[in-house]
């Protein structure tokens, strides 16, 4: 059971994460979290997206991170901290969810929780887990 401090942000990857097989569900964890006053931003290693691709994905997320734009990737350390001061958090209140284990290793040793993304259905077990239901 996690016993750190009390988790305000979810950071998340997208290749691999949300782009996996039941993505949707995620999609509508990260909704609803959001509406609980979690903030939410997408971390990708990816140079850039379009000014289109950007806008589908404001529903889901307070800040766009992508490695490109930003001049720092996964798996270094700075790329998780840039990200936790953009949702105006420490990275001890944050979970950072990818499907690679050594970018979870990274973000933890940043200090973040972490999970690693097996599958739609373990990562929302665990998300639940971190981000309980008032």
């Amino acid at each position: 059971m996690y016993g750190g401090p009390v988790l305000k942000g979810l950071v998340i990857d997208y290749a691999g994460v949300l782009t996996d097989v039941g993505a949707d569900e995620l999609y509508a964890f990260l909704r609803a979290a959001r509406g609980r006053g979690i903030k939410t931003a997408l971390l990708s290693n990816a140079p850039g997206a379009s000014d289109e691709a950007k806008r589908s994905l404001d529903p889901f997320f307070d800040a766009l991170v992508f490695s490109g734009e930003v001049g720092v990737a996964k798996p270094e350390r700075e790329v998780y901290l840039l990200t936790a001061g953009l949702l105006d958090l420490p990275a001890d209140r944050c979970v950072f969810v990818d499907d690679a284990a050594r970018n979870v290793r990274a973000a933890v040793a940043a200090g973040m929780a972490g999970v690693h993304h097996t599958s739609v259905e373990e990562t929302l077990t665990e998300l639940s887990a971190l981000f309980p239901k008032p």
